[in-house]
């Protein structure tokens, strides 16, 4: 059996309850029952991410593979779906699906991320041509960004006269006004939806290939959220490029710079503001970085 990560056992217990030490003490057994069926052998050590372990594995035929096996949550049902509607097409390729036990068999990609790459600027472009790529029909099988856009709408709102920033009003009103048009306007387009710099990985079939997709239908600028907000706690200096990065972004991508612009100033405005109500608690403080960028 395997050796279940320290730090993931953690991780997985405090977010998740008695639920997940339930799952996390059946998880050797999934791996183990995973393995089996579909004749893996493994290949390298446990790696894991947020919701799931990864076990380098190979097939039958010799072929290097991964295992992964996620936590059953309702975020992660649309991954499997995702990848296999993109076929390979910029994405790791599904090899094997269990729904019920929430394990697939996934092509081997590299182990260099575009967080790797040294220049700021080809990072968002090389992002952005994926994104283009990825952004093929959907189906009423995803969920929709619209929720995501009213979710915002509602956080921003009531956060917003409970707590104290230097946001200007203007800026505010700003964001719930993106928010509220952006939900009335979602395409059915398949978006990555988590699209930060670590979960584009290098490839062999194609230079970089994605990977951990949530899933969802709507506008593909929603991208450009989470390339961003992972740094902007860790890099002051992202306030100062952010313009120029989004615009790259865009141009790459082939979509509306208005509307990536209004994605990320809007959860900037809402990420703020969260940090003003729940920062201390969580140790963080209120970010003057993200309140720059909004």
């Amino acid at each position: 059996m395997i050796a279940v990560p320290g730090a993931f056992v953690a991780e997985t217990c405090e977010r998740e309850g008695e639920r997940g030490r339930e799952w996390i003490d059946a998880l050797p057994g999934l791996v183990d029952r995973a393995l089996a069926r579909w004749e893996l052998t493994p290949s390298g050590g446990v790696m894991h991410g947020a919701v799931g372990v990864v076990v380098p594995v190979e097939r039958v035929d010799g072929t290097a593979a991964v295992l992964k096996v996620s936590f059953p949550h309702p975020g992660n049902v649309a991954e499997p779906k995702a990848l296999a509607v993109w076929a390979g097409r910029g994405a790791v390729q599904l090899l094997e699906n269990d729904a019920a036990a929430f394990a697939m068999v996934l092509e081997r990609a590299g182990s260099e991320s575009l967080r790797d790459l040294p220049d700021a600027v080809e990072r968002v472009v090389v992002a952005g041509r994926l994104n283009r790529r990825l952004a093929v029909t959907a189906g009423e099988e995803f969920p929709s960004l619209k929720g995501v856009a009213d979710e915002w709408a509602r956080e921003i709102e009531s956060r917003y006269g409970k707590v104290r920033t230097e946001l200007p009003d203007r800026l505010v009103g700003r964001a719930l006004e993106s928010c509220r048009e952006l939900a009335k306007d979602q395409p059915d387009l398949l978006v990555h939806g988590d699209m930060n710099f670590s979960n584009v990985l290098s490839g062999r079939r194609e230079p970089w290939l994605v990977v951990d997709p949530k899933g969802w239908a709507g506008d593909p600028a929603y991208d450009a959220v989470n390339l961003l907000r992972d740094r902007w706690h860790t890099m002051p200096e992202l306030a100062k490029t952010l313009p120029y990065q989004l615009a790259a972004f865009a141009e790459a991508a082939e979509l509306e710079h208005e509307r990536v612009v209004r994605w990320v100033q809007a959860c900037a405005v809402k990420d703020t503001l969260w940090s003003a109500e729940c920062g201390e608690q969580h140790g963080a403080g209120v970010s003057e970085t993200v309140a720059a960028i909004a």
